[in-house]
């Protein structure tokens, strides 16, 4: 009889389960999941980390793996709604299936405003944006070091700022400004920079500039991501934050010693104008030739009177 038990055909557990194991992995081999992280407790000692993706109605297990987990740009946080990229498994020992996660991201700026609130309140309760650590910048730097990227209109409104302001030697360190990795070059360029030796054949630089142009806050987010910020706050040399236009605030603004609206602004402030300061040592140059020549014909008068 068609459909009768007899008629079925029979499957070991092994057999079914990695049928659906091929079948999940197949349709949905690459997959994006919105949903509120939940009961993420850091990474485990095998350096993988798991967690839950729920919403109202449903969860999803996912997991991490190590490699993976060390290059996030976003790391998981409790209670906060990501998109989790990746591919959907299944777990024949267990019959239960899960998304292995190859990249998160905050679902909207909302999500990122939280995430970034949060970090800005953890830094600041280290003294990491006291006004107390900041120091004031050299008023006459003849090295400038710059941390931007190498090409664009940053850089070049920098240069040409300086050259017009007060000629100074520069020395740009080349980073990326933008995505995965960003952020930790940005901070191994200031490290760099601080570790060059005074008096050496590489000139150490009396003040850093770390610049980007303007952008959203996906765009800037590299100047939000701590390894970025402490080594700013880390930095021996003094430091001046110009990231994005006037209105756009990193937390590299808070950690520096100075921020600046802009790149060009921050050119502006890492040296005196020239022409001023010419003038200046001018007017002071009649000013003391001036009270020399009062003296002469002060003194010439004494003795005048003192010989009559």
């Amino acid at each position: 009889m068609a459909g009768s038990p007899s008629n079925i055909a029979e499957y070991t557990v092994s057999e079914l389960a990695f049928a659906l194991k091929r079948t999940v992995e197949d349709a949905y081999e690459q997959v994006r999941v919105r949903g509120e992280i939940s009961g993420f407790r850091g990474a485990a000692g095998s350096g993988h980390c798991y967690f839950t993706l729920k919403d109202d109605r449903a969860c999803l297990d996912a997991v991490v793996w190590k490699t993976t987990f060390q290059r996030l740009r976003f790391k998981p946080q409790e209670g906060l709604e990501m998109v989790a990229s990746g591919k959907l498994t299944t777990y024949p020992g267990r019959s239960r299936y899960q998304i292995v996660v190859e990249s998160l991201e905050p679902a909207g700026q909302g999500a990122l405003m939280v995430l970034l609130e949060e970090r800005r309140k953890r830094l600041e309760s280290e003294g990491l944006f006291a006004e107390a650590r900041k120091r004031p910048l050299p008023f006459l730097p003849s090295v400038v070091g710059v941390v931007t990227s190498p090409t664009g209109a940053v850089i070049r409104d920098i240069l040409h700022r300086l050259r017009d302001r007060c000629p100074c030697r520069v020395l740009v360190w080349p980073v990326r400004v933008q995505g995965e990795g960003a952020a930790e070059e940005v901070a191994a360029a200031i490290a760099g920079f601080n570790a060059i030796a005074p008096g050496g054949p590489v000139p150490r630089p009396d003040v850093l500039i770390v610049a980007r142009g303007g952008g959203s806050i996906e765009d800037l987010w590299a100047f939000n991501e701590e390894v970025a910020v402490r080594a700013v706050a880390a930095s021996r040399i003094p430091t001046i934050a110009a990231v994005g236009h006037e209105t756009d605030w990193t937390l590299v603004d808070f950690a520096a010693d100075l921020r600046a609206p802009t790149p060009t602004g921050a050119a502006e402030k890492a040296v005196p104008v020239r022409a001023e300061l010419l003038a200046g040592v001018a007017d002071l140059a009649r000013r003391h030739h001036g009270s020399l020549r009062r003296l002469v014909d002060y003194r010439a008068r004494e003795l005048a009177a003192a010989a009559r």
